[in-house]
């Protein structure tokens, strides 16, 4: 049985944070209206771009810079 996105993003979503630079796992939505699991990283970095894959389980990887997180 296929995985659903949530269900991959969970599987997948501690050994991605363990990234350097990473900040976030998320599930979001694409500008084609199809949903993929977003990678937040705090700065562009090609080197951990290149690492990390284009999809898992079957759907699609997107990378965001959008800086550091903190709580409020």
């Amino acid at each position: 049985m296929a995985l659903t996105i949530q269900q991959a993003k969970t599987k997948h979503e501690a050994s991605i944070l363990k990234m350097e630079g990473v900040v976030s796992v998320g599930i979001g939505i694409r500008k084609d209206k199809t949903k993929a699991i977003i990678i937040g990283l705090i700065r562009e970095n090609k080197e951990i771009i290149r690492k990390i894959p284009a999809e898992l389980e079957g759907f699609p990887v997107e990378v965001q810079i959008i800086g550091s997180l903190s709580a409020l």
